[in-house]
């Protein structure tokens, strides 16, 4: 038998430290004293709820400022390599050269595979994003992965890869919360929720909308909305919006007018079909990227080429179609305010899903949030002609299928979709408009979790290997090892010995169970001590050896198997207790543990987490 459950790149199961003895005399009660009143407040602040929501404050202002820079640093590189105008956005696709489509894109891929040619020899690993670190490692990021990702997304975005710079905003405000969560030794809930807090001060500041942040980091990076974590993330939201107006400013990512967007009645029906069509958009454009990831590891062998590969094919399709450069923030207004034809928008939705799967696919680091909106801009002014020559007497807007096609896109591909209503709600101030994107939003969202099952972060993590569906806390289970619950005071015998040997070293009622080892040490099974007490045994107790009595050789535990895994062996193995072996191939015994301390362990920490998601210290009330 082996373990059932992997632990993930960069967790290991880890056995409860020793304590280290206390010296004796006066010097070791003064060094005591002076650890209690020194961990005493340290203890009070990491317990108080105004404390954390003091630092998600100052970290939100953070946040919202490195996002100001970030964005402006992009658009310096995007001037600078595309040689724009003053105001312009890369997306747009104005004035640009054809050469410097097709070589800057080449050049940053180039550019960027051999950084991660060369970082990978150093660091490894996989970076883990917020979504996972809330998952797995209970809020647990590293700051130098983070500016790794952040450095990528920046040479992808700003030599004009298809991809949005949102990952980087949000790698970068998480791992920065996270950091220093940990450095104030935040208690595992409350450091997801300051991670969570980065990843809101991210959104809200660079597309200047609190409330969409805030549910952002509800439903993607911290899993649910729960009382405890609504001060803190709504804090960061705001003050890093506060701070991004003040200081260097950002436009929202579109702009509409609201007398363009008339919604009736009737019209709620067209947009459940709009969402259920952009449900089935999203999961094609996910399977793009992933069938581009074959493609490329087929045509570049060498990881280090793959983005240059995928910089010339993007400056190919940008010479056709130059709207496909970049994270298409120009190029959504554009369709929001000009009135293309059908055959134009086919055209650019095409190009636009092959350009974001070519750019992620051949190894540029970036995210889909803005990709996403524009891609759903772009099919709801598909629907929405089409719509007119199907049923004329169809009269609502253009605009209006727009707006619901981008929240139904954006929600079907990213997977918040309270996060993209509230988006809408907070551009337009339309709330007739905002309940149509409700309705598309809802229907997609369905769509794909009930044809799909993943969100482009979540089937990232599918197929990576990683099992989690979501940012739910599910790491503290692989905290919770056999290692940590196991009892090591294991009675173990020899296989040849005698029963009558046995009954004279354990009496009846002393013991439960023994271990039986062959003479390497091998485990062999165990032995009920009732069955060795048996009077049927009296007349054969001095010749019968004790692995006659030994059962359920196959059925072991490790010591890092988790506690839900643990349980699932009892079960099959329809014991009581089991032993913890050091491994399936030397078997030696380590300890052993019952299925009661486990169950009674499991249900403590279920109860301990859901605590600490409500925000109370005690779920069933005080003791």
């Amino acid at each position: 038998m082996s373990e059932a459950t992997r632990y993930p790149s960069g967790a290991k199961a880890q056995d409860d430290p020793p304590k280290s003895e206390s010296p004796s005399g006066q010097a070791g009660q003064s060094r005591l004293g002076r650890s209690l009143s020194l961990s005493i407040p340290t203890r009070r602040l990491r317990n108080s709820e105004l404390v954390l929501i003091l630092v998600s404050g100052l970290l939100g202002g953070v946040v919202g400022f490195g996002v100001m820079l970030l964005h402006d640093f992009v658009d310096f590189l995007h001037r600078l390599a595309f040689d724009l105008g003053e105001g312009r956005y890369l997306s747009e696709g104005v004035g640009i050269a054809p050469a410097a489509m097709l070589l800057v894109p080449t050049a940053g891929g180039l550019l960027v595979g051999t950084l991660m040619f060369f970082v990978r020899r150093w660091r490894p690993g996989e970076i883990v994003d917020p979504i996972e670190a809330n998952a797995l490692f209970g809020g647990k990021m590293s700051l130098i992965d983070s500016f790794r990702l952040t450095v990528s997304t920046l040479i992808s975005n700003g030599c004009g890869a298809s991809v949005g710079m949102e990952a980087a905003y949000t790698q970068t405000g998480s791992g920065l919360s996270s950091t220093v969560g940990q450095v104030m030794r935040l208690r595992r809930g409350d450091l997801r929720i300051l991670t969570g807090c980065g990843a809101a001060a991210a959104i809200a500041a660079a597309f200047n909308a609190p409330l969409a942040g805030a549910f952002y980091a509800f439903e993607l990076v911290i899993g649910s909305y729960t009382l405890a974590a609504l001060a803190p993330v709504a804090v960061a939201a705001v003050t890093a919006t506060l701070v991004a107006r003040m200081t260097i400013g950002v436009a929202p990512i579109f702009t509409v007018d609201a007398t363009l967007v008339g919604v009736g009645a009737v019209d709620y029906a067209a947009f459940a079909l709009v969402g259920f069509a952009s449900g089935w958009l999203g999961i094609l454009t996910m399977q793009a990227v992933t069938v581009s990831e074959r493609l490329f590891r087929r045509m570049a062998p060498q990881i280090w080429l793959r983005p240059a590969v995928g910089g010339f094919c993007l400056g190919l399709i940008a010479m056709g179609v130059p709207q496909v450069l970049g994270s298409g923030h120009g190029a959504l207004q554009m369709s929001l305010d000009e009135q293309l034809a059908l055959p134009v928008l086919l055209a650019l939705l095409s190009a636009k899903i092959l350009a974001s799967a070519i750019s992620l696919g051949s190894g540029f680091r970036g995210g889909l949030f803005s990709s996403s909106l524009f891609l759903g801009s772009l099919f709801g002014g598909i629907l929405a002609q089409v719509a007119i020559v199907l049923y004329p007497a169809l009269s609502v807007s253009d605009t209006a299928f727009m707006l619901v096609g981008m929240g139904s896109v954006a929600a079907a591909i990213i997977g918040a979709p309270i996060t993209m209503v509230m988006l809408v709600l907070e551009i337009t101030a339309d709330f007739p408009a905002t309940l149509g994107v409700l309705t598309g939003v809802v229907i997609s969202s369905v769509v794909v979790r009930k044809a799909f099952g993943y969100s482009f972060a979540t089937w990232r993590f599918h197929l990576r290997g990683v099992p989690i569906r979501g940012a739910h806390d599910v790491g503290w289970i692989e905290d919770l090892t056999v290692g940590r619950l196991m009892r090591r005071d294991q009675k173990i015998v020899a296989e040849d010995m005698r029963v009558a040997a046995l009954r004279r070293i354990y009496p009846l009622g002393s013991v439960k169970q023994v271990f039986v080892v062959d003479e390497s040490g091998q485990y062999m099974g165990q032995v009920d001590m009732a069955a060795v007490h048996n009077p049927d045994l009296d007349e054969r107790a001095n010749e019968t050896q004790v692995s006659e009595l030994a059962r359920n050789v196959r059925f072991f535990l490790l010591p890092r198997t988790n506690v839900r895994t643990a349980l699932k062996h009892f079960g099959e193995a329809e014991e009581e207790t089991l032993p913890v072996l050091d491994g399936p191939t030397s078997r030696k015994i380590v300890g052993y543990l019952t299925e009661a301390y486990a169950l009674r362990r499991y249900n403590q920490e279920l109860e301990k987490h859901r605590s600490d998601e409500l925000g109370m210290k005690n779920l069933y009330g005080a003791d």
